[in-house]
């Protein structure tokens, strides 16, 4: 089909404001019946939908041209570091030669994908576009440089290692992970910490710590991995105006310095003899090895101690004082939209909104690790305060103002008593025993 110009569908567009009928609907439709002519003298024929989509793009965008999707090139469903992993464990019990589609069925027959999260048309496109079945050596074969930043808290690497099982709360040994922080120029590590879990509240966790100890960094150097990839960590670091930046797809040599520290976990800190009785025992093991053993050890790639050439570029470093206000930083996001009554809803209770915003669409902030913690609403980017729990017998009282006219009556206009004495009544007064 031959690309109409947009000079063309200007002048199918004007033709709109000429058209004979009533409504704009009508006028289109018009237009639908008449044939235009292009630059080159061929004639077009266009549908009365295919005008109105003009149309409604040329008032919102200004232009008639799509402006295409914005997820284009990304997997929304599907990270490639889970369709990797699958491919690597389903094609060991083929055959060399399989077909993609014989890949794809084993993927799915061993419960490593499942349908709805991944067609088998997006399978292939993934595959091929990371080449994930070409030998490593064909694949890494690239150029790469070994790059140091000058100033500390230019670039910070983030990275996850399996940890050690430890006893949960119930007695039952489970797996941890150690989710660290390490400067790229000093090679301090900002902070780490054990977890059984690694999601977005136990990354955020680890962030929030990080930068209360050592600053806020202007990039951070992280992979591919959902917690890593995912909206959180990219509204904290906007909010912080910290830039994200990500490895390519199976890389891991890219961010070798947080590698090389994980290194040096396992061959100086998991070998010893630790106490595994809990988390907090755990993390304190570690947090006492980093600051007293790999802080104050001169490091062989800087020829002195990380923390002393941290200190090198204090002045430069841009600190968070704890605070409400710091807080909300880390704060998750989501929308709602307010009731005619000016509440809304979450998690699974009603809150009142601090302004008048009926009807409008707006941000709640929430802590996803502490329920106890305020919501805060924000309009756009204005904040309006915090959402109050919704009580309805407290809104059914007379309002403030009214019960403060009445007492200020009361007090202006002083009841006289009744000088005629009052004979009890019998079922509600007791007599008197006077």
């Amino acid at each position: 089909m031959q690309k109409v110009s947009e000079y063309l569908k200007l002048r199918v567009l004007a033709a709109i404001d000429l058209a004979e009928g009533r409504s704009i609907r009508e006028r289109i439709r018009a237009v639908a019946l008449k044939p235009f002519f292009d630059e080159q003298g061929g004639e077009h024929h266009f549908t009365w939908r295919t005008i109105e989509t003009w149309r409604v793009r040329y008032h919102k965008h200004g232009f008639t041209a799509s402006r295409g999707r914005c997820d284009k090139g990304r997997c929304r469903k599907v990270e490639p570091e889970t369709v990797q992993e699958a491919v690597d464990q389903a094609r060991a019990g083929l055959r060399p030669g399989f077909r993609l589609s014989q890949l794809y069925r084993g993927c799915i027959e061993q419960g490593l994908l499942r349908r709805e999260q991944v067609a088998p048309n997006t399978f292939r496109r993934i595959v091929r576009r990371f080449q994930m079945l070409k030998p490593d050596a064909e694949v890494t074969s690239k150029e790469r440089l070994c790059f140091a930043k000058r100033f500390a808290n230019q670039m910070w690497q983030a990275d996850t290692l399996v940890g050690p099982f430890v006893r949960d709360e119930s007695g039952q040994p489970r797996q941890t992970r150690l989710i660290a922080f390490l400067d790229d120029a000093s090679r301090v590590c900002c902070h780490g910490q054990f977890f059984f879990e690694e999601n977005h509240a136990t990354l955020k966790t680890t962030l929030r710590a990080a930068l209360y100890k050592r600053g806020v960094p202007q990039s951070l150097y992280v992979d591919n991995g959902s917690v890593y990839a995912g909206k959180d960590l990219t509204l904290v670091c906007a909010r912080l105006g910290c830039l994200v930046c990500h490895t390519p797809v199976r890389d891991a040599a890219a961010k070798g310095k947080i590698e090389r520290f994980f290194r040096t976990v396992r061959e100086q800190f998991l070998v010893r003899v630790l106490d595994l009785a809990n988390l907090v025992l755990l993390n304190a093991q570690f947090t006492r090895w980093v600051e007293d053993e790999y802080h104050e050890g001169v490091h062989s790639g800087l020829g002195m101690k990380p923390v002393d050439r941290f200190a090198l570029d204090l002045a430069r470093v841009k600190f968070l004082s704890p605070g409400q206000a710091n807080d909300e930083l880390f704060y998750s996001e989501t929308t709602r939209t307010v009731k005619a009554d000016n509440t809304f809803s979450f998690g699974g209770r009603r809150y009142e909104a601090p302004r008048d915003v009926r009807s409008r669409e707006i941000l709640v902030r929430h802590d996803p690790m502490d329920s106890a913690a305020p919501l805060v609403v924000y309009l756009g980017t204005d904040r309006l305060g915090e959402a109050r729990p919704l009580d309805p017998h407290f809104n059914d009282r007379a309002p403030r103002g009214a019960s403060e006219r009445e007492s200020e009556r009361g007090k202006c206009d002083p009841i006289t008593p009744d000088p005629k004495p009052q004979t009890p009544n019998p079922i509600t007064e007791p007599p008197s025993t006077a």
